[in-house]
This record gives structure tokens, C-alpha cells and sequence, in this order.
């Protein structure tokens, strides 16, 4: 884990069961809480502050269980229930584990949850449950910050841009030459009108990147590639970055409308699981 900043003591006068250490300037806070506080709702109001303005939140060797995971993530918002009902969704490449495994490959490049909904879930937790023996990382990039740092040229000439994102295009990362059957299948789930710029209600503004990105609209194809890959490149370069090592127990939670994410390669026999719960959106695209 890199270097943490000053930690912060949010618990009060003379307490120290919630202390927060940002991890870079940019983007990432370390928090230390006491688990019992944590599930009962009493720091809910600084979580979702310190997401907003952080991105991502690590909880080192908090070691919550499945029911514990599900009953914090209730303290933070709505809470989202996965595409068949389930509470908890297991990330794995083992089909044992998710029939649907396939699809995960995609989460290997850079992406935002939720692009093709007409409003993408606000946050995702993510707990490590069984870790390989190398890789298996989990990086993130705050996409706030990336655009608050564009020039103020640079942000005019972005403002009002709209992207064409699709599923399949992400899936053509990992699998660039499939049937016109799994193409097909692909196609189904749809394809989606985006912002390249999403103004949230908060008055701040984020990029809206990702492998699902295909195409910006009104532009010369070639100048639409110049400009979708050089934003991501900007966002995801160091400043703007934070790769997470983990640990077992660890928990890590990020803001799904301000950051991308993406996991990095790690040995598909090595029962690499982490269990996911979610926070419903709270405004759409726009």
C-alpha cells in the first residue's frame, strides 16, 4: 500500500476508533474503524463525504463476513441487489463459483460500472475472500480529478461531447475475434447515448471513459480515437491513480460515478474470489 498521509481523527475528542489517512493527493483514503461503529450507521455521513471526495476507501483487515458486508453497505443507501436477486456477487473467473464468469473478462480494462443504465449504481464494495499467490490487483483512477486538472482549453473543447458506449465493445478487449453468435449475444445487452463530460448535481464534473467507450459522436472516427484513448490515458496516469495489493480481510469500497476501475492479471486457476455488494444510483448520466 503506498504512503499514507497524516491521519485524521473523525471520531471525536480523545477517540480514535475512526481515523482516515489519505493514500495520494488524488485520490484514496486509508480508514481505521472500529467494525461494531461501522455497522451501525454512525460514521454513514462521513463515508459518503469522504467517497465523494476521495474515490476509493480501504479498510484494511476489516475481515467482515457476507451478512456483516451486507448490513454496512444498508448503512451507507439503497441497497442493489444483483441482476438474479442475489445480495452478495462472487467475482471470480471460476465457473464453479459464477456460471457467468466469462463475462468478468472485460473487468481487465479499464471501466465504469453501469454504463449501459439509465443510472449506473453509485458505489461498489469489494471484500477479498481468497487472493493469488501474484497479481490480482485492483486499480482505480479518479475521474473527477482528471477532468479538474484538464486546462480550462482543454475542458471547453470536451464540454457537450456525447459517446456512443456499447457492450459488446467491451467485450472485444479480451475476445476480439468471437462467433457472429456470441456478437450477437453481446449486442442484446444493448448499447447506450453517454456524456463524454457528466455534470453531477453536486456541481462538479467527471470524465465518462471506459472500455465500453466506442465511439464519440460528430467526430472523425480517427479523431474520435485520439480523443477517447488520450482522456484515458490522462485519467489513469500516476497522479490521478491507485493500484490496491490486497490483503485478506481487506474491504474496499469506491465511488462507481467519479472513478474507472479495472483488475489486473492474475492466474485463472488460482481461486481468486471477492465478494461484492452494491449502493443503488442516485442520478443519471447527464
Amino acid at each position: 500500500m503506498e504512503e499514507q498521509s497524516t491521519e485524521v481523527d473523525m471520531a471525536g475528542e480523545g477517540e480514535s476508533d475512526f481515523q482516515v489517512a489519505d493514500i495520494k493527493p488524488n485520490i484514496g483514503s486509508i480508514i481505521h474503524a472500529d467494525k461494531s461503529a461501522l455497522l451501525t450507521g454512525e460514521y454513514t455521513s462521513a463515508l459518503r463525504g469522504l467517497l465523494e471526495a476521495r474515490g476509493v476507501l480501504v479498510f484494511p483487515g476489516v475481515h467482515l463476513t457476507d451478512q456483516e458486508q451486507i448490513d454496512f453497505t444498508k448503512t451507507l443507501g439503497n441497497f442493489s441487489r444483483e441482476i438474479f436477486g442475489d445480495e452478495i456477487y462472487k467475482v471470480t473467473l471460476d465457473t464453479n463459483e459464477n456460471a457467468r464468469a466469462d463475462y468478468l473478462k472485460g473487468a481487465f480494462y479499464w471501466h465504469i460500472d453501469g454504463t449501459m443504465s439509465e443510472t449506473p449504481i453509485l458505489a461498489s464494495i469489494l471484500s477479498a475472500k481468497v487472493l493469488p499467490a501474484t497479481g490480482g490487483n485492483t486499480e482505480f483512477c479518479n475521474t473527477y480529478a482528471a477532468y479538474e486538472a484538464l486546462s480550462a482549453d482543454r475542458q471547453w473543447a470536451i464540454d457537450g461531447l456525447r459517446v456512443k458506449h456499447a457492450f459488446w465493445g467491451s467485450q472485444l478487449y479480451h475476445n476480439p475475434e468471437p462467433t457472429l453468435a456470441k456478437l450477437e449475444e453481446w449486442m442484446a445487452l444493448g448499447s447506450k447515448e453517454l456524456p463524454l463530460v457528466w455534470r453531477h448535481r453536486s456541481g462538479r464534473k467527471s470524465l465518462v471513459l471506459g472500455n465500453s467507450a466506442q465511439a464519440v459522436l460528430d467526430v472523425d472516427a480517427e479523431e474520435s480515437a485520439k480523443i477517447l484513448h488520450g482522456l484515458r490515458e490522462w485519467a489513469t496516469s500516476e497522479p490521478f491513480f491507485y493500484s490496491h495489493q490486497w490483503q485478506a480481510g481487506d474491504m474496499v469500497m469506491w465511488d462507481n460515478t467519479g472513478t474507472m476501475h479495472r483488475a489486473t492479471p492474475y492466474d485463472p486457476s488460482s481461486g481468486r474470489l471477492m465478494h461484492r455488494t452494491k449502493l443503488e444510483g442516485e442520478e443519471p448520466f447527464q
